[in-house]
C-alpha cells in the first residue's frame, strides 16, 4: 500500500545554521546545541581536519579545508547563517578569508567566526577596554591581542594558560577558567572579559563569573551562537547564557 503524504518548510522554519567544527574540538558543539534551543532553529554541523598541535602554520592549513567541510553540510538548505569553530584559526586565516571560502560553496549564507562574534559583542557592550583570557601559546595570544586591537580595542589585562595541546585544553576545568577570569579581572578596571578558545568550557560558568567580578564576559563559543542567532534575525531571550544574551532581545 503506498501511503499520502504533505510536505512542509522543514525544521528550520526561523533559522537554518550550520557550524564547521574543528576534528579535535569537543566542546563547540554541546555548548551551541545549548543556546540553539529555540523553535524553528536548525543547527547543522560539519568537521574541518586539524591536529592537536595548536600552532599558526596548523592553523593556516584550514583555509585549504574549508570549502570541503562546507560541502558536508546539506547543500538542499539554504543557511541563513554558516559559523566556522576557531578562534586562533579566524586570527590566522582572517575572518574575511574564512567568509570568502565558505561563501565559494554557500554564497547567500552569512558567515562569521568567534573572532569576528568578538568584536561584535565588544561593541555591543560599548566596550573599550577588555580583559583578556587565552589558554594559547604566546605567538597565538599575541596574534588575537593584535586582532582586537586593530579592532579599536585596548587589552588592559591579560593572562594565559600557555598550552598547545588541544587534548588538554579541553579538560582545562571550570574551575580553572573561573579563577583566571578573576585574576584577569583584579589586574585592571575593563570593560568586559573575554575568554577566548572554543575547546575551553565556559558557557555554564559566565553567569557565576559576573557575579564574582561585575563584569560582563564575553566567550569564543557565547560569542559566536549570539551572533549567528541575531545574524539570523533572531533576539530571543535567553536565560543562563551572560549579560550578552541580554543586550538587544526584543529589537
Amino acid at each position: 500500500m503506498k501511503l499520502d503524504f504533505e510536505t512542509d518548510a522543514g525544521i528550520g522554519t526561523s533559522a537554518t545554521l550550520g557550524a564547521i567544527v574543528l576534528e579535535t574540538d569537543e566542546t563547540l558543539e554541546p555548548e551551541l546545541a545549548r543556546m540553539m534551543q529555540l523553535d524553528g532553529v536548525a543547527l547543522y554541523h560539519s568537521r574541518i581536519p586539524m591536529v592537536t598541535d595548536i600552532r599558526p602554520e596548523t592553523l593556516a592549513r584550514m583555509l585549504r579545508d574549508l570549502p570541503g567541510s562546507a560541502r558536508l553540510l546539506p547543500q538542499t538548505l539554504d543557511f541563513d547563517v554558516i559559523g566556522y569553530g576557531c578562534t586562533s584559526g579566524a586570527t590566522v586565516i582572517g575572518s574575511e578569508n574564512v567568509a570568502r571560502a565558505v561563501q565559494s560553496v554557500f554564497p547567500n549564507a552569512q558567515v562569521t567566526d568567534p573572532l569576528a562574534a568578538i568584536i561584535a559583542a565588544g561593541r555591543a557592550f560599548g566596550a573599550r577596554r577588555l580583559g583578556f583570557v587565552t589558554p594559547y601559546v604566546p605567538e597565538l595570544s599575541r596574534g588575537m591581542r593584535q586582532a582586537l586591537g586593530d579592532a579599536g580595542f585596548e587589552i588592559a589585562a591579560f593572562g594565559s594558560f600557555d598550552e598547545g595541546d588541544d587534548r588538554v585544553v579541553a579538560r582545562i576545568s571550570e574551575g580553572s577558567i573561573t579563577a583566571a577570569a578573576e585574576r584577569v579581572a583584579a589586574i585592571a578596571s575593563c570593560d568586559a572579559i573575554v575568554i577566548a578558545c572554543t575547546n575551553l568550557r565556559c558557557l555554564r560558568i559566565i553567569p557565576e563569573i559576573e557575579a564574582r567580578t561585575g563584569i560582563p564576559v564575553i566567550s569564543s563559543n557565547q560569542a559566536l551562537g549570539w551572533h549567528m542567532l541575531r545574524l539570523s534575525g533572531l533576539r530571543d531571550a535567553m536565560l543562563g547564557l551572560g549579560t550578552l544574551f541580554s543586550l538587544d532581545q526584543g529589537r
